[in-house]
Protein backbone atom coordinates (compact mmCIF):
# COMPACT_ATOMS: atom_id res chain seq x y z
CA UNK A 1 0.00 0.00 0.00
CA UNK A 2 1.14 3.61 -0.42
CA UNK A 3 2.92 4.99 2.64
CA UNK A 4 1.23 8.33 2.06
CA UNK A 5 -0.89 10.05 -0.55
CA UNK A 6 1.16 11.75 -3.25
CA UNK A 7 0.80 13.79 -6.42
CA UNK A 8 3.11 14.42 -9.37
CA UNK A 9 2.86 16.12 -12.73
CA UNK A 10 4.53 15.61 -16.09
CA UNK A 11 4.11 17.03 -19.57
CA UNK A 12 4.27 15.12 -22.82
CA UNK A 13 3.94 16.99 -26.14
CA UNK A 14 1.92 19.74 -24.46
CA UNK A 15 -0.45 17.29 -22.73
CA UNK A 16 -0.45 17.67 -18.95
CA UNK A 17 -0.64 14.49 -16.84
CA UNK A 18 -1.33 14.72 -13.09
CA UNK A 19 -0.76 11.45 -11.25
CA UNK A 20 -2.19 10.80 -7.78
CA UNK A 21 -1.50 7.81 -5.58
CA UNK A 22 -3.95 7.28 -2.72
CA UNK A 23 -4.44 4.71 0.00
CA UNK A 24 -7.98 3.29 0.05
CA UNK A 25 -9.55 0.49 2.08
CA UNK A 26 -12.63 -0.38 0.01
CA UNK A 27 -14.26 -0.06 -3.40
CA UNK A 28 -16.65 2.50 -1.90
CA UNK A 29 -13.79 4.65 -0.66
CA UNK A 30 -12.04 4.36 -4.04
CA UNK A 31 -15.21 5.48 -5.82
CA UNK A 32 -15.50 8.45 -3.46
CA UNK A 33 -11.90 9.55 -4.07
CA UNK A 34 -12.33 9.18 -7.84
CA UNK A 35 -15.50 11.28 -7.74
CA UNK A 36 -13.70 13.99 -5.72
CA UNK A 37 -10.89 14.20 -8.27
CA UNK A 38 -13.35 14.31 -11.16
CA UNK A 39 -15.18 17.18 -9.48
CA UNK A 40 -11.91 19.03 -8.92
CA UNK A 41 -10.78 18.44 -12.52
CA UNK A 42 -14.18 18.73 -14.17
CA UNK A 43 -12.54 20.46 -17.11
CA UNK A 44 -9.92 17.73 -17.71
CA UNK A 45 -9.97 15.69 -20.91
CA UNK A 46 -9.68 12.38 -19.03
CA UNK A 47 -9.53 11.11 -15.45
CA UNK A 48 -8.09 7.62 -15.80
CA UNK A 49 -7.88 5.35 -12.76
CA UNK A 50 -6.97 1.92 -11.45
CA UNK A 51 -7.15 0.39 -8.00
CA UNK A 52 -6.30 -2.87 -6.23
CA UNK A 53 -7.67 -3.84 -2.81
CA UNK A 54 -6.35 -6.23 -0.19
CA UNK A 55 -9.42 -8.44 -0.60
CA UNK A 56 -8.54 -9.01 -4.27
CA UNK A 57 -10.90 -6.45 -5.74
CA UNK A 58 -9.58 -4.40 -8.63
CA UNK A 59 -10.90 -2.09 -11.31
CA UNK A 60 -9.64 0.30 -13.96
CA UNK A 61 -11.03 2.79 -16.45
CA UNK A 62 -9.67 4.36 -19.65
CA UNK A 63 -12.21 7.19 -19.24
CA UNK A 64 -12.53 7.73 -22.97
CA UNK A 65 -8.93 7.07 -23.99
CA UNK A 66 -8.39 4.32 -26.60
CA UNK A 67 -8.89 0.91 -25.02
CA UNK A 68 -5.79 -0.48 -23.35
CA UNK A 69 -3.76 2.76 -23.53
CA UNK A 70 -4.54 4.27 -20.11
CA UNK A 71 -6.30 2.34 -17.34
CA UNK A 72 -4.49 -0.94 -17.96
CA UNK A 73 -0.99 0.65 -17.97
CA UNK A 74 -1.83 2.33 -14.64
CA UNK A 75 -3.09 -0.98 -13.23
CA UNK A 76 0.06 -2.71 -14.47
CA UNK A 77 2.19 -0.32 -12.39
CA UNK A 78 0.27 -1.34 -9.25
CA UNK A 79 0.48 -5.02 -10.12
CA UNK A 80 4.22 -4.97 -10.84
CA UNK A 81 4.91 -3.50 -7.43
CA UNK A 82 2.51 -5.92 -5.65
CA UNK A 83 0.42 -3.04 -4.32
CA UNK A 84 -2.83 -3.38 -2.41
CA UNK A 85 -5.31 -0.90 -0.94
CA UNK A 86 -4.00 1.45 -3.62
CA UNK A 87 -5.76 3.83 -5.99
CA UNK A 88 -4.01 5.73 -8.77
CA UNK A 89 -5.81 8.44 -10.73
CA UNK A 90 -4.10 10.12 -13.67
CA UNK A 91 -5.74 13.29 -14.93
CA UNK A 92 -4.96 14.41 -18.47
CA UNK A 93 -5.37 17.80 -20.07
CA UNK A 94 -5.00 17.36 -23.83
CA UNK A 95 -2.41 19.67 -25.36
CA UNK A 96 -3.47 19.42 -28.98
CA UNK A 97 -0.89 16.89 -30.18
CA UNK A 98 -1.87 13.23 -30.57
CA UNK A 99 0.48 10.87 -28.74
CA UNK A 100 -0.54 7.61 -30.39
CA UNK A 101 -1.26 4.39 -28.52
CA UNK A 102 2.35 3.81 -27.52
CA UNK A 103 2.86 7.39 -26.40
CA UNK A 104 -0.30 7.36 -24.30
CA UNK A 105 0.63 4.10 -22.62
CA UNK A 106 4.11 5.39 -21.77
CA UNK A 107 2.78 8.69 -20.42
CA UNK A 108 0.16 7.09 -18.18
CA UNK A 109 2.70 4.53 -16.96
CA UNK A 110 5.22 7.26 -16.16
CA UNK A 111 2.66 9.38 -14.27
CA UNK A 112 1.51 6.41 -12.21
CA UNK A 113 5.03 5.27 -11.39
CA UNK A 114 6.22 8.76 -10.43
CA UNK A 115 3.25 9.15 -8.08
CA UNK A 116 3.97 5.75 -6.50
CA UNK A 117 7.67 6.49 -6.03
CA UNK A 118 6.77 9.80 -4.39
CA UNK A 119 4.19 8.15 -2.12
CA UNK A 120 6.51 5.37 -1.02
CA UNK A 121 5.44 1.85 -0.09
CA UNK A 122 4.31 0.59 3.29
CA UNK A 123 3.46 -2.78 4.80
CA UNK A 124 1.01 -3.38 7.62
CA UNK A 125 2.88 -4.32 10.77
CA UNK A 126 1.43 -5.51 14.10
CA UNK A 127 1.67 -3.00 16.95
CA UNK A 128 0.69 -3.20 20.60
CA UNK A 129 -1.23 -0.17 21.83
CA UNK A 130 -0.12 1.01 25.27
CA UNK A 131 -2.10 3.36 27.47
CA UNK A 132 0.01 5.55 29.73
CA UNK A 133 -1.04 7.65 32.71
CA UNK A 134 1.54 9.95 34.28
CA UNK A 135 2.19 13.33 35.86
CA UNK A 136 2.89 16.43 33.81
CA UNK A 137 6.51 16.33 34.93
CA UNK A 138 6.94 12.71 33.89
CA UNK A 139 5.24 13.39 30.59
CA UNK A 140 8.14 15.67 29.64
CA UNK A 141 10.56 12.81 30.33
CA UNK A 142 8.45 10.36 28.34
CA UNK A 143 8.23 12.62 25.31
CA UNK A 144 12.01 12.37 24.90
CA UNK A 145 11.89 8.62 25.47
CA UNK A 146 9.25 8.17 22.77
CA UNK A 147 11.27 10.26 20.30
CA UNK A 148 14.25 7.96 20.88
CA UNK A 149 11.97 5.02 20.02
CA UNK A 150 10.75 6.80 16.89
CA UNK A 151 7.25 7.03 18.38
CA UNK A 152 4.82 9.73 19.41
CA UNK A 153 1.90 9.91 21.81
CA UNK A 154 -1.66 10.08 20.50
CA UNK A 155 -5.16 10.75 21.85
CA UNK A 156 -3.68 12.83 24.67
CA UNK A 157 -5.96 14.06 27.46
CA UNK A 158 -5.02 16.42 30.27
CA UNK A 159 -6.59 16.48 33.70
CA UNK A 160 -4.94 15.98 37.07
CA UNK A 161 -2.26 14.25 35.03
CA UNK A 162 -1.63 13.25 31.41
CA UNK A 163 -3.22 10.22 29.77
CA UNK A 164 -2.25 9.04 26.30
CA UNK A 165 -1.96 6.08 23.96
CA UNK A 166 1.09 5.01 22.01
CA UNK A 167 1.29 2.24 19.38
CA UNK A 168 4.61 0.41 19.38
CA UNK A 169 5.88 -2.43 17.15
CA UNK A 170 4.90 -5.65 18.91
CA UNK A 171 8.47 -6.88 19.33
CA UNK A 172 9.43 -3.67 21.19
CA UNK A 173 6.36 -3.28 23.40
CA UNK A 174 7.86 -5.04 26.42
CA UNK A 175 11.07 -3.03 26.14
CA UNK A 176 9.15 0.26 25.98
CA UNK A 177 7.06 -0.66 29.02
CA UNK A 178 10.23 -1.34 30.97
CA UNK A 179 11.87 1.89 29.83
CA UNK A 180 8.80 3.92 30.84
CA UNK A 181 8.92 2.31 34.27
CA UNK A 182 12.64 3.03 34.65
CA UNK A 183 12.35 6.63 33.42
CA UNK A 184 9.59 7.48 35.91
CA UNK A 185 10.73 5.21 38.76
CA UNK A 186 7.48 3.30 38.39
CA UNK A 187 5.27 6.34 38.77
CA UNK A 188 3.72 6.08 35.30
CA UNK A 189 0.98 3.51 34.88
CA UNK A 190 1.20 1.48 31.66
CA UNK A 191 -1.29 -1.01 30.27
CA UNK A 192 -1.41 -3.02 27.05
CA UNK A 193 -4.88 -2.38 25.59
CA UNK A 194 -4.70 -4.40 22.38
CA UNK A 195 -3.22 -4.96 18.96
CA UNK A 196 -3.42 -2.72 15.91
CA UNK A 197 -1.96 -3.08 12.42
CA UNK A 198 -0.32 0.09 11.17
CA UNK A 199 1.50 0.94 7.93
CA UNK A 200 5.27 1.13 8.12
CA UNK A 201 7.38 2.48 5.27
CA UNK A 202 9.76 0.03 3.65
CA UNK A 203 12.79 0.55 1.44
CA UNK A 204 11.88 -0.67 -2.01
CA UNK A 205 13.55 -0.82 -5.39
CA UNK A 206 10.91 -0.05 -7.99
CA UNK A 207 10.72 -2.13 -11.16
Amino acid sequence: MPFENAECELNEKKSRFIGRMLRVASAAEAAERIAEIKRKHYDATHNVYAYILRDGGMRYSDDGEPQGTAGMPVLNVLQRENMSDSLCVVTRYFGGILLGAGGLSRAYTAAAKQALVKAGVAMLRPHRVLSVSCSYRDYQLLQNLLVNFGLCAGDISYDAGVYFFVPVPSERAEELQGRIGDATAGRAKVADVGEKYLPEKINKKFK
